[in-house]
């Protein structure tokens, strides 16, 4: 008998486990019977083959109807043809050789079917049109219905189809999971067997038995439908075990303070704060009264005003006694951040200096960029104190920064930082840890939310403040290039009225790298994005002549990316060539027009970043979406999704659709396979919804699982020690 643990060369033999680990990275029992079929076949239904793709890699089901061989004439050899169909449309197998060496000729004869597997590529003949061809491609031959069968029966017989890889032939992945099946002896169900009752759930064994070997398509879908709950369940339970201890670790509590810089900064503000903006705020406001750190997810479309949110819980901490530290991606953000708060906050950000408040604080701003006098200034603000609130880039994280009383550390973008570099800021309070915000403008999916972050309270920010006007979003196609020249038009129509512009390729174009996302999957082959400084001498020679064009890209020195930036928000510049350095938390209300070119080189949050960037003011937002991508492409489907809604939500969940699903515990990080392999976050979100529920109240009645030592088993498979310790960071 073998359990999930065993290794496969001691139930398959040396020659097949290594073809197994070489091909598949398989190395016991449980990876051969978690590398579940891709999908099913019929016996009796062919493969549409009509929609296969050049390039693609697939296993179809297909009828031979015509063997052909002949000789090469331009060197010695034989190349066997085999016509393939679905009845519908036809594809050929070309097998090269000796002539008489292949046995495809004998077992594939008209009238057989069989499952063909390879990767899809195109070829014109001299004499004919394109045809889709498999270069040796593996087969199978499908028996034949047998005398004593029904024919009904014959055509439902259900085929798994696997995953497989260049060497690995499809059959042995099958009779490999048949050979494990039968000897295979598992321990007690990890999952309680009351939860399967009141879920209606099946047995371990039977699901294995039910994806592998399916009788019926009844009996698969009740087999996924368990495996799916055991991937989300356990899951959920480590995360419910991540909030638990949360809550039990210590903090010192921050809790509002009458009459302190807080309630007098709200007092001053020039506008009112939405509905949702006081209740976020509450809710952190009770967080931060707590004896244990807050950890909460602030997720707000863009221009949704978490920056007020987050400067007022900053506030609460400093009246608190405690210092306030705001991690920000980049050193244009970081500054951008600096200067917005020390612009709100006004004399009550000027402790020390002349006409500061009589309460006042300092904010003080620390990225790698300073020069030694100011380097050496903000260290000794941060250490001694004095600054209650510190902004900054990856230049917080280093050893020699300390603080006086760190109480509260603010994310902004987290998912652009590495778990290490969040837990080092996290490590510079002692005695305790800090309460901790992190804040994102990327809309998340609800299933997202509840496992990536499912360890963070979530709290969303879905109304934008008064006064912020719409956007209106269009895609300049290569079919309309009378649309391309009115764009030209529009941008000095918008600069002699006094307002501003961005244009935003994805790449810098002098072979310093792109800074932009690569074409997405499927879309290669096409020419090179265009780049700024490509794109710069047309705009200054012709397209755009007469107008101030500022330049900022990744590759810049530091004070010239701030001093082009604040010639842009100074209104010193008309135009402002960038890459996606200025794709979040660049604020420049008098700005109106955003145009991306080559859009389809981005992903559809980072256009919606993008997009964000205008409209912040009363003054109506254009984005225009530059692009080479045909109609009815996928690159154009995706623009067109960006130009129909602005409602970020909405566009987060299709962006979820068109990207792979990532290893929620990290296991991408490494470089190692993800653990969801039926679960998928845009389509299971009741499953994940109701497997958190029952593992929240689980883990509140069994903390440590002792009476449920299957599941603790199964949960420390997941979180292996470099998992455990990706989670205990984050």
């Amino acid at each position: 008998m073998a359990n999930l643990d065993e290794p496969l060369r001691k139930v398959l033999g040396d020659k097949t486990a290594k073809v197994l680990a070489k091909g598949l990275d398989l190395h016991t029992v449980g990876d051969l019977l978690h590398h579940y079929p891709r999908r099913y076949a019929h016996r009796g239904e062919l493969t549409p083959l009509s929609g296969l793709q050049d390039g693609e890699h697939v296993t179809v089901m297909a009828e031979v109807v015509k063997v052909q061989g002949r000789t090469l004439t331009r060197s010695p050899g034989y190349v066997l043809e085999i016509t393939v169909t679905d009845g519908t449309g036809e594809l050929k197998l070309s097998f090269f050789g000796r002539k008489g060496s292949y046995i495809p000729e004998r077992d594939l004869s008209p009238g057989t079917r069989g499952l063909f597997a390879g990767k899809i590529s195109t070829y014109r003949p001299r004499s004919g049109r394109e045809q889709r061809q498999l270069t040796h491609p593996q087969y199978k031959v499908v028996a034949a219905r047998s005398a004593e069968q029904a024919a009904q029966e014959w055509a439902d017989e259900i085929i798994p189809i696997y995953p497989s890889t260049k060497g690995l032939d499809i059959e042995t992945i099958g009779k490999s999971v048949g050979m494990v099946l039968d000897q295979l002896e598992l321990p007690a169900d990890p999952v309680p067997a009351p939860l399967l009752t009141r879920r209606g759930l099946i047995p371990l064994a039977e699901a294995y038995e039910g994806i592998h070997r399916p009788k019926t398509w009844d009996e698969l879908s009740r087999a996924r439908k368990r495996l799916k709950w055991d991937e989300a369940f356990v899951l959920q339970v480590a995360l419910a075990q991540r909030r638990r201890a949360a809550a039990a670790l210590p903090a010192k509590p921050r809790p509002p303070v009458v009459g302190g810089i807080g309630s007098e900064f709200e007092a001053r503000l020039p506008f009112d704060l939405t509905k949702g903006q006081r209740e976020v705020g509450d809710e952190i406001a009770a967080d931060l009264s707590l004896a244990h750190p807050m950890h909460r997810l602030l997720q707000g479309d863009v221009g949704a005003g978490k920056t007020v949110v987050a400067l007022r819980a900053m506030l609460q901490v400093v009246d608190g006694g405690g210092q306030a530290a705001l991690l920000a991606p980049t050193e244009v953000l970081a500054q951008q951040h600096f200067r917005s708060i020390t612009g709100m906050l006004g004399d009550l950000g000027q402790a020390g200096q002349i006409g500061g408040a009589d309460n006042a604080t300092r904010v003080t701003l620390l990225t790698g960029s300073l020069g030694a006098k100011a380097r050496k200034a903000a260290l000794l603000d941060a250490a001694s104190g004095t600054a209650g609130i510190v902004v900054g880039t990856h230049a917080l994280l280093q050893d020699n920064v300390q603080f006086a009383d760190l109480g509260l550390v603010v994310v902004d973008e987290q998912h652009r930082f590495g778990v290490e570099q969040r837990d080092a800021l996290r490590e510079k309070v002692s005695g305790g840890r800090p309460h901790v915000l992190v804040m994102t403008a990327t809309p998340i999916p609800r299933t997202v939310a509840m496992t990536v972050f499912g360890d963070l309270e979530t709290s969303v920010l879905g109304q934008l403040p008064a006064g912020r006007s719409e956007i209106g979003t269009h895609v300049v196609p290569p079919e309309r290039p009378a649309f391309l020249a009115r764009t030209w038009e529009r941008i000095r129509e918008e600069a002699a009225q006094g307002r501003q512009i961005y244009i935003v390729c994805p790449r810098i174009g002098e072979q310093e790298g792109d800074e932009g996302d690569a074409a997405p999957a499927g879309e290669e082959g096409r020419r090179s994005p265009l780049g700024i400084m490509e794109l710069l001498p047309m705009l200054e020679d012709e397209l755009l002549s007469g107008l101030r064009i500022g330049v900022l890209h990744g590759k810049l020195h530091p004070d010239e990316k701030d001093a082009v930036m604040r010639r842009f928000t100074d209104g010193d510049l008309d135009v402002l060539l960038a890459t996606t350095v200025i794709e979040v938390g660049v604020d420049v209300p008098n700005a109106t027009v955003m145009v991306i070119m080559d859009a389809d080189r981005f992903g559809v949050s980072q256009l919606h970043q993008l997009r964000g960037r205008v409209g912040r003011g009363s003054l109506h937002g254009l984005c225009l979406l530059v692009t080479d991508a045909e109609p009815g492409s996928k690159a154009r489907e995706r623009l067109d999704a960006v130009a129909s809604t602005t409602d970020g939500f909405k566009l987060s969940r299709l962006d979820l659709e068109q990207r792979r699903e990532g290893d929620v515990l990290g296991a991408t990080q490494a470089g190692r396979s993800s653990s969801l392999r039926l679960l998928t976050l845009q389509r299971d979100e009741d499953v994940i919804k109701d497997a958190r529920e029952e593992a929240t109240a689980l883990v509140d009645q069994d903390p440590g699982l002792d009476d449920h030592p299957g599941l603790a088993a199964e949960l420390a498979t997941l979180l292996d020690e470099e998992r455990a310790e990706y989670l205990e960071k984050t």
